[in-house]
């Protein structure tokens, strides 16, 4: 009797129990997480076995490698893999209570490039309970330090064999069922979550690096052929300009001010009775300034970065990661590019330092002559916030920089104030701030009139350097501010209950064409960030009929009103497609049936043929008439202490 008592409290103590427990704690705590931290869209039973079942898989093949080793280092493998894989899942619940995504390879080469600068905005999204995320790898370490449980004397191949290929196994069970209840799951890339709702978190981020893998394949083996059928495509739905405003602006000085984190439904929005944006609210009732209502972002990942890329290139980004980051290197047809043809001098003004998302790098391939970054500016501690420069300081001594450039410029500013979590300094503003229950929520309304105050404040100055005439303003929100996480505060401000349809629909954000002599006004057109690049061109009389370009002229009779989001969902004057599914504008109801195939096609198709010149790098292999290929060579963005004309 005490030999079988002995024998059995050797198991419980034993190796197999250790990786038992580890098994267990790490496949509930990713299933809790599922449940408490991501919105996957759970919609049927299946949906809900699958999420239990996915964690396991992933558990069972990583903690498995351990069992191949013995003695401390089974142990020690054991915890760090716990802990590696712990880590993983917190970052993915941190990125993801901002940005509603989850991490990638890409995304981890940005938090490379971005150290340092993204501190305040990560640390607003963790919380003391958040140490739950690593209490099992804590109690394992302390299982094994005070020898409650000892590791293996011998290595068990057959266990571990066993192991692996029980792994396998639950993998093979979870993938059938998943692709019985979503056919086409793997080739689905534009939506990681779909991946994570069937397959696990950790097997997307096994599946993330074997597709960017392909990536790095795809650019290799390309070749010229394979631009024929992307330039066939372009070319065939090329939207030719509107006569009534090609060229209207020729010759005018051009500056992009890019809206850091600003939606549409601010406009004309009131906070006690003061309205919170009554510059852009002027704008968006002058009929001497263009105002797009229906106008949409389609950033991904990128945020930011991917808002310049289309802005630049009428190019969509990447479905994962940043081109800024994983494409610096590529060939581009640029804006800036395109103009030097016609003696356009190109500069970016950004009050931050020049590697933040490797612009440094990705400047020079698109052909900007100047680069004045936090170099430029003075970034004393009463000067900066969140990512860098304040809005109203920044506009200040942009001014002089933007004065000393030869004419015609094209240019840009990257306003960065009106930024996650959205707190003002003391003293910044005195704007009330919105009553909801929800801190970031209120803050964005005071965030949002200090940055109004400040595009006023640009305006005036332009005004009076002389410049105002002879420039055309383009002003665009880059993404979103407010996530879903914060739909139940949001609910309050718009007054609707937020679902799929609704959160589309916030998707909106301003876009400003302000061309001095032209006349403009509201237009419900619909449309996205990549088409304002050939909207601009048009305007100053460059034709983009030989340029491979993905966007439409907004101002175009021919303008295409399919307006895809990088997920894959998109949106037109009369339906919203989100999740597979299909609403109608007119009431925000779900229409049943299969009739929009064509729709759902084109979006994609438009997805897949940017991503094809993106990733296969295919302008390297195309060179439009008239047009002087970049040479990184020619650029450099040393700090030049003469040219700083803050110091003079």
């Amino acid at each position: 009797m005490q030999e079988v008592s002995t024998s059995t409290k050797n198991v419980f103590r034993g190796p197999i129990a250790i990786f038992v427990l580890a098994v267990v704690l790490l496949w509930m705590k990713t299933y809790a997480a599922y449940q408490i931290e991501f919105n996957l869209g759970i919609d049927n039973s299946m949906q809900k076995f699958l999420l239990f079942l996915n964690p396991l898989s992933s558990s069972l093949l990583f903690l498995g490698i351990a069992l191949f080793f013995k003695g401390k280092v089974q142990s020690t493998l054991l915890i760090v893999i716990q802990f590696l894989l712990s880590f993983l899942l917190y970052a993915n619940v941190v990125y993801y209570r901002f940005f509603n995504d989850f991490i990638t390879v890409p995304v981890l080469m940005q938090t490379k490039t971005n150290a340092g600068q993204l501190g305040d905005s990560a640390f607003s999204l963790m919380t003391p309970l958040d140490i739950f995320y690593f209490a099992d790898t804590i109690l394992l370490i302390a299982l094994l330090a005070f020898k409650v449980s000892k590791p293996a004397a011998k290595r068990k191949w057959k266990s571990a064999g066993l192991v692996i290929a029980m792994a396998a196994i639950v993998f093979s069970i979870n993938l059938h069922l998943a692709e019985k209840d979503r056919p086409e799951l793997l080739t689905r890339t534009f939506d990681r979550n779909y991946l994570v709702k069937y397959l696990g978190s950790y097997n997307f981020t096994i599946y993330d690096i074997v597709q960017n893998v392909q990536t790095a394949r795809q650019r290799a083996m390309a070749d010229s052929s394979d631009i024929t059928s992307v330039e066939n495509y372009i070319k065939a739905n090329y939207a030719e300009p509107n006569p009534a405003y090609f060229g209207k602006a020729k010759g005018m000085n051009v500056v992009y001010l890019s809206l850091e984190s600003l939606q549409s439904f601010i406009i004309d929005y009131e906070i006690d009775g003061q309205e919170v944006t009554p510059f852009l609210n002027s704008l968006a009732h002058d009929n001497e300034t263009f105002y797009f209502k229906n106008y949409f972002h389609q950033t991904g990942q990128g945020k930011t970065s991917d808002a310049e890329f289309m802005m630049d290139n009428s190019l969509y980004p990447m479905a994962q990661g940043s081109v800024y980051v994983s494409k610096a290197q590529n060939t581009f047809h640029s804006a800036p590019a395109i103009l030097k043809k016609d003696d356009y001098v190109s500069a970016v003004f950004h009050g931050n330092y020049k590697t933040f998302w490797n612009r440094n790098v990705m400047y020079k391939s698109l052909g900007y002559d100047k680069f004045f970054d936090a170099e430029y500016y003075d970034m004393s501690e009463d000067n900066i916030k969140n990512y860098g420069m304040k809005d109203k300081p920044f506009v200040e001594e942009s001014q002089p920089l933007l004065e000393s450039l030869e004419q015609p410029f094209y240019s840009k500013y990257i306003l960065l104030s009106n930024h996650f979590p959205f707190k003002m300094d003391e003293g910044d503003t005195n704007f009330p701030a919105a009553d909801t229950d929800d801190k970031v929520v209120n803050q964005y309304f005071q965030s949002a009139h200090y940055m109004d105050e400040a595009l006023k404040q640009f305006f005036d100055q332009l005004k009076e350097s002389g410049l105002y005439d002879n420039t055309i303003v383009v002003m665009y929100g880059d993404h979103y501010g407010i996530s879903e996480n914060h739909n139940q505060a949001m609910k309050e401000i718009i007054g609707k209950d937020i679902d799929d349809y609704e959160y589309a629909q916030l998707q909106r954000v301003p876009l400003f064409i302000h061309a001095p002599g032209v006349k403009g006004g509201a237009k419900d057109t619909y449309g996205g960030a990549v088409d304002v690049m050939p909207t601009v061109l048009h305007l100053l009389g460059v034709d983009t009929k030989d340029y491979l370009q993905i966007g439409s002229d907004l101002l175009s009779k021919d303008h295409r009103e399919v307006i895809p989001f990088r997920n894959g969902d998109f949106i037109t004057p009369t339906i919203t497609s989100v999740n597979g599914k299909y609403y109608s504008n007119e009431d925000g109801q779900e229409i049943k049936g299969d009739g929009f195939a064509e729709l759902n096609k084109q979006a994609k198709t438009e997805l897949s043929i940017s991503d094809s010149i993106v990733n296969k790098d295919l302008l390297r292999f195309y060179t439009p008439e008239g047009y002087t290929p970049i040479d990184r060579d020619d650029y450099n963005y040393i700090y030049d202490k003469e040219a700083d004309v803050n110091d003079q």
